[in-house]
């Protein structure tokens, strides 16, 4: 009887535990056993996991968050974490290990399987970052979550005629702000992926006053660099096992300068981990469960080294290196629906 490990790593999202009721079920379908590993690459680690039957996961597919617990642990960090991981993988008993992340973790999956662990990668970002796949787990329930956020600040920002500025996850791609942006009809949309420009901010700021509407309400990424320095703002200087740096306060930096150059009321928020939280959309339920069978049917094939993406309706296999490593940016071609709700003709938009 094969014997199946899964893990989630990295920020936690909505549709986590859609995946693993998938995965459970496949392989109780194929007679295989599934253990889960707890607390991401923790787990192994340190040889934590447990056994999961159909039992155990029923119903949990519209749970947000994951059942197993997640960690942004590195096991890959030193060849001696790596070789206790690699241990620890055979006195479980595994025959093959199904990982659910992002970047960071998929990479570390890389460098299992290229340490002989059998892997298959199942790609979870709610940034949407990763290449060759269309949408990753969780996406679109964030999407939701900030439109309503969003929505709700229209009726704040309207009554008080203020300027209303919402930070939103997106560390090197706009994908959530701008289509939460959107969704949640902000008028203006700052992404990473275009350059911002104050003036131009505080221009359309202004017009809308002149035009009789006397609040705005503003979408920014937390990897938006400030319009003056060209730098990232960082909610702090400590570093994680992959190396990132945490950002966060680039909507307060904002706040301080349109206030400056306008006379506006201006307020901040960040989103922060609401973002994160919450039951998963229908959308993610169903992807979630559609990504577990596929992972558990490579698994029968023996088909290692390989990540699950959705193309179109199709749900398919890709070398685990054509992911890995590489952001994927929202396209120019979509810039232009982050000006999508400013009201002013194509001639003055930036």
């Amino acid at each position: 009887m094969r014997k199946v490990g899964v893990l989630t790593g990295g920020g936690d999202c909505p549709g986590l535990n859609a995946v693993i009721q998938g995965i459970v079920v496949r392989a109780a379908q194929y007679g295989y056993e599934v253990y889960g590993v707890e607390d991401g690459y923790k787990g192994l680690l340190y040889g934590k996991a447990r056994k999961l039957t159909t039992r155990d996961v029923e119903d949990i597919y519209w749970i947000g968050g994951t059942i197993l617990g997640t960690s942004r642990k590195n096991p890959a960090k030193s060849e001696a974490e790596l070789k206790t991981v690699v241990e620890n993988f055979k006195k479980l008993g595994l025959d093959a290990l199904i990982t659910i992340g992002g970047d960071d973790t998929l990479g570390a999956a890389k460098k299992l399987y290229d340490a002989g662990i059998p892997v298959v990668g199942i790609p979870k970002t709610i940034d949407n970052d990763l290449p060759l796949t269309d949408y990753s787990i969780g996406f679109w329930t964030a999407v939701e979550t900030i439109a309503d956020a969003l929505g709700k600040l229209h009726t704040t920002a309207k009554s008080h005629k203020r300027v209303m500025i919402a930070e939103i996850m997106g560390r090197y791609s706009g994908w959530l702000t701008l289509m939460g942006g959107i969704a949640g009809g902000a008028h203006i949309i700052l992404i990473p992926e275009k350059p911002v420009d104050i003036d131009e901010v505080c221009r359309i700021i202004k017009e809308r006053r002149e035009r009789g509407e006397p609040y705005t309400l503003i979408a920014v990424a937390e990897g938006v660099t400030i319009p003056t320095t060209g730098e990232l703002v960082t909610a702090s200087t400590e570093r994680d096992e992959f190396g990132h740096i945490r950002l966060g306060g680039v909507s307060k930096v904002l706040e301080e300068e349109i206030k400056k150059r306008t006379g506006e009321e201006v307020r901040s928020v960040v989103l922060g981990h609401i973002q994160r939280g919450g039951i998963p959309s229908a959308y993610d339920r169903v992807l979630g469960i559609r990504l577990g069978f596929k992972a558990v049917d490579l698994v029968k094939e023996g088909k290692y080294g390989y990540v699950i993406v959705l193309r179109g309706m199709d749900i398919l296999p890709v070398k685990i290196e054509e992911v890995v490593g590489t952001i994927r940016k929202v396209p120019i071609e979509l810039h232009e629906y982050t000006n999508v709700f400013t009201g002013l003709s194509t001639t003055h938009r930036s």
